[in-house]
C-alpha cells in the first residue's frame, strides 16, 4: 500500500503563496466547472474532453504552483514518528515494523512471533467526500493529532490521477479506459466545486483551506481516500462509515481470503493472518476479489497473478428485436436483467453461470422460448438456465459460443497494438511506472479475451460435433434440483437463486468500496456520498449537489461510476 515519495518537498510545510489574481482564478474554476458539469461525451469523444479538461487543470495548477502543503524529508523519514503516536495511542505495534519491498513499496513485516490476529485502533470514520476533506484540514493544522500518520502518507499516488497525458493515451481502446476519463472529469469537477463553496460560502472562512486549496491538494486527498478507505460499523454498530486506519493500511495485497473483522465489543478492527509469518516476512493481506483495473484505478498497482481478474462486457437484448418480451421474461424470471455489464474471468470457464444463463436466453428461438415460460413445470426449467449440464439445445450452444467467439474477436480489434507488440514494449528498461502498468494491464485486457475467443471455438465445435453426431440432449428432471443446488461449482447454481454478480465494478466517490468488516472489497452497492458531504457543510445549492454527482450517464446497461 505504501510508495516512496516521488516529488520534491518545499522547504516550508506551510507552502510558498504564489500571487494570483482571485478574479482570474474564479474565472478559470467557473470554466472548469462548467466543463465537467456538461453531458458526458458521446461515444468516441470522451479523448477529446478529457484533453479539454486536462487542459484547464494544468492551466490551474500552473497558477497554483508552490501553494500546496508538503512536509519535509521523505515518508520514511516520519516512520519512527508514525509509529511511536501509534503506541501512545494504544495500537499493539509489537510485532511487525514498516519496511520497504522494492517493487511493493512499503509494507508492514514481522519481526517476531504473535498471536493468529493483529490488533489497531481506527480514526473516528465519516463519509468519502467529509473524509477527504477533513484529511486537508487536518494536514493543514500543526497541532493535529493526526499529524504523525498524515505525514507517513505518501506525497503522491500511482494512481491514473497521477499519470502523464502519455501513460492515459495507453490505455485508449482498453475496457478500462472510460473509468479512468471519468475518474479525472468527476475529480476536476468535484475540485472546481469545493474550490468555489470553499471561496464563496459564509461558514467556509473558518476552515484552514480558505487561502490554500489547490488542485493537487484535492488530488492528494482524494487519492489517499481512494486507495486506503474502509468501511467499519458506527458506534452504535447501526450502519457502517468509512475510515482511514493507520499502520494497518501499509500491508500489501495477496491473493487470499478476507480475515479482517471488526470487534464492537472491543471497538476495533480485528486482521487474522494469512498465514503463520516468520521473522522478516512481509505481511500481508486480501483486498477483496477486484479485477487488475479495479487495481491499477484505484489503488495504483498492477498484481501479476490476479485470481479474479475480469474484463467488464456490455450485453442487452435489443428492444427492437421481435422476441424482446419474452427474452425479458425470461431473464426477469432467472432474476438476470436484460441489459448489465457481465465480465469475462481469466479462469475456466470464462464466464458465469449467470452470463451463460443470459447468453442462452439470448439465443433462444420463440419456440425455445415458449418451453421455458410456458407449462407447469416453467418455473422449474428456469433452474437449469445457468447450468452447463443442460444445454437448451445443440443448436442454441452453438450460437452463444459463435456470439461469444465473435464478440471476443472484435474487442480485441479495437486494440491498437498486438498482444506481441505490448510485451516487447516491456522489455524496454527505461519504461515509467505508469507506462508499465498502463501496458500491462492493456495486455492482461487482451490475454484474458483471447482465451475466452479460444473457448467459444472449442465449445463450438464441440457442440458441432454433437449435432452432428445426432448426440441425445441431457434432460432436467425435477430429481436434479439438489444437483443444481450444489454450491461446489459455480456453474451448478440455479441462477434464480443467486444475485447476478458479474460487472457489478460499483464505487464510492473516490474509487473502492470497503467491505463492512474492514477489509477493502467491492462487490457491495456502497452509494456516492457528495451530497451528505455538502448537508455537511451546510451548502445548499441544490442545483451544484446535483452537479457534483458521482454518476456518468451512458447508454444502456448503466453502471455507478466514479
Amino acid at each position: 500500500m505504501g510508495k516512496k515519495s516521488r516529488v520534491k518537498t518545499q522547504k516550508s510545510g506551510s507552502g510558498a503563496m504564489a500571487v494570483v489574481s482571485p478574479k482570474e482564478m474564479m474565472n478559470l474554476i467557473a470554466e472548469l466547472l462548467q466543463k465537467c458539469s456538461s453531458a458526458a461525451a458521446s461515444a468516441g469523444k470522451e479523448w477529446e474532453e478529457y484533453i479539454q479538461i486536462r487542459g484547464l487543470v494544468e492551466r490551474i495548477r500552473k497558477k497554483q504552483k508552490g501553494m500546496s502543503i508538503v512536509f519535509e524529508g521523505s515518508r520514511e523519514d516520519h516512520f519512527p514518528e508514525l509509529m511511536s503516536w501509534a503506541k501512545e495511542n494504544g495500537a499493539s505495534c509489537e510485532c511487525f515494523t514498516v519496511a520497504n519491498f522494492g517493487k511493493e513499496g512499503y509494507g508492514l513485516r514481522k519481526i517476531f512471533s504473535s498471536p493468529l490476529y493483529s490488533q489497531d485502533r481506527i480514526l473516528q470514520a465519516m463519509g468519502n467526500v467529509t473524509l477527504a476533506l477533513h484529511l486537508l484540514c487536518e494536514r493543514a493544522n500543526p497541532a493535529s493529532f493526526w499529524l504523525p500518520y498524515i505525514r507517513s502518507l505518501p506525497q503522491e499516488y500511482d494512481i491514473p490521477l497521477y499519470y502523464q497525458q502519455e501513460d492515459v493515451q495507453l490505455l485508449l481502446g482498453t475496457q478500462a479506459v472510460q473509468d479512468v476519463l471519468s475518474q479525472y472529469k468527476n475529480t476536476a469537477r468535484q475540485y472546481a466545486y469545493f474550490y468555489k463553496l470553499v471561496q464563496t460560502h459564509p461558514t467556509a472562512s473558518k476552515l484552514p483551506l480558505k487561502d490554500c486549496f489547490t488542485f493537487d491538494d484535492y488530488r492528494w486527498a482524494v487519492s489517499s481516500v481512494m486507495t486506503r478507505q474502509n468501511q467499519i460499523p458506527t458506534e452504535d454498530g447501526s450502519r457502517v462509515t468509512l475510515a482511514l486506519i493507520p499502520l494497518w493500511d501499509m500491508c500489501n495485497h495477496t491473493n487470499g481470503l478476507i480475515t479482517t473483522g471488526y470487534n464492537l465489543e472491543d471497538d476495533r478492527c480485528e486482521c487474522v493472518a494469512l498465514q503463520d509469518y516468520k521473522e522478516n516476512e512481509q505481511i500481508y493481506i486480501f483486498y477483496g476479489t477486484r479485477s487488475n483495473a479495479e487495481f491499477v484505478i484505484h489503488n495504483g498497482f498492477f498484481f501479476q497473478d490476479d485470481a479474479h481478474d475480469r474484463v467488464k462486457i456490455k450485453l442487452g437484448v435489443s428492444k427492437s428485436e421481435r422476441l424482446y418480451a419474452m427474452k425479458a421474461e425470461v431473464l426477469a424470471r432467472a432474476g438476470i436483467p436484460a441489459s448489465y455489464v457481465f465480465a469475462l474471468h481469466c479462469n475456466e470457464p470464462p464466464i458465469s453461470a449467470q452470463l451463460l444463463a443470459f447468453l442462452r436466453v439470448f439465443c433462444m428461438t420463440e419456440d425455445e422460448l415458449k418451453y421455458y415460460l410456458l407449462g407447469d413445470r416453467a418455473i422449474n426449467k428456469i433452474f437449469t438456465l445457468g447450468n452447463s449440464e443442460f444445454p437448451v439445445s445443440w443448436e442454441n450452444e452453438i450460437k452463444l459460443w459463435t456470439f461469444l467467439e465473435t464478440r471476443a474477436a472484435l474487442l480485441l480489434k479495437t486494440y491498437k497494438t498486438t498482444s506481441e507488440e505490448d510485451r516487447s514494449m516491456l522489455e524496454k528498461p527505461d519504461l515509467s511506472l505508469h507506462s508499465r502498468m498502463a501496458i500491462q494491464l492493456r495486455l492482461a485486457e487482451k490475454q484474458i479475451l483471447e482465451k475466452a475467443l479460444a473457448c467459444g471455438r472449442a465449445k463450438r465445435l464441440y457442440f458441432q460435433k454433437k449435432l452432428e453426431e445426432g448426440a441425445s440432449l441431457p434432460c432436467y428432471e425435477e430429481s436434479d434440483i439438489a444437483l443444481l443446488e450444489n454450491t461446489e461449482a459455480d456453474a451448478k447454481l440455479p441462477v434464480i437463486l443467486r444475485k447476478v454478480e458479474e460487472g457489478q465494478e460499483i464505487q464510492v466517490v473516490y474509487g473502492t468500496n470497503a467491505e463492512a468488516n474492514g477489509e477493502r472489497d467491492q462487490d457491495n452497492n456502497v452509494s456516492t456520498d457528495v451530497n451528505s458531504a455538502l448537508a455537511s457543510m451546510e451548502c445548499s445549492s441544490q442545483r451544484e449537489e446535483a452537479n457534483l454527482s458521482a454518476s456518468r450517464t451512458e447508454d444502456e446497461p448503466k453502471e455507478n461510476t466514479v
